[in-house]
C-alpha cells in the first residue's frame, strides 16, 4: 500500500526544524508526527540535492518537489522481480515441490536482480492464491 505523500509545507517544517533548531530526527519525528524513517529519506534527499536552509526557504511548493524528486531510473530500480503465480501454483502441484524449492530457482533464474526473499515470495503467493475462484466438484 503506498504511503501518502507529504504536503511541502510540512517536508519544509521537517527542514526547517533539522537545519534552523538543530533537532534530531526522532525530536523531528515527534515534533510533526512524521516517522523518523520519512525523516531521515527527506533529509537525505535534500542533503544529496545540495540544499540548504537558505535556499529552501524562498522555493516555491513545486519547486522544492522538482529538486527532491527521484530520478525516473532511481525509481524503477528499487523494483523487485515480479512473480510467475501461475507457474508457482501449477508446479505447486507435482510431487516433491515445495515453495522453498521454487523461490530458489526464482532467485537463481533472476541472479544479479532484486529478487523477493523467501517470507515475501510465500506471502505473495499465499495473496495471489486467494484471489482465486475456489470450486469443489460434485460428482453425481
Amino acid at each position: 500500500m503506498p504511503a501518502h505523500r507529504m504536503s511541502m509545507r510540512k517536508l519544509k517544517e521537517v527542514l526547517r526544524l533539522k537545519w534552523v533548531c538543530g533537532l534530531s530526527h526522532r525530536q523531528i519525528s515527534r515534533a510533526t508526527g512524521i516517522s523518523v524513517g520519512a525523516v531521515s529519506a527527506y533529509a537525505a534527499r535534500a542533503s544529496a540535492a545540495n540544499l540548504d536552509w537558505a535556499s529552501v526557504e524562498p522555493l516555491a511548493d513545486d519547486e522544492l518537489e522538482a529538486k527532491l524528486r527521484l530520478p525516473a531510473d532511481q525509481n524503477t530500480q528499487a523494483r523487485r522481480v515480479e512473480l510467475d503465480y501461475a507457474f508457482v501454483h501449477r508446479e505447486l502441484r507435482r510431487a516433491n515441490v515445495t515453495l522453498q524449492l521454487l523461490w530458489e530457482e526464482y532467485v537463481e533464474a533472476h541472479l544479479g536482480e532484486r529478487t523477493y526473499r523467501y517470507t515475501q515470495f510465500c506471502q505473495r503467493y499465499r495473496d495471489w492464491a486467494q484471489t482465486l475462484k475456489r470450486s469443489m466438484r460434485q460428482q453425481h
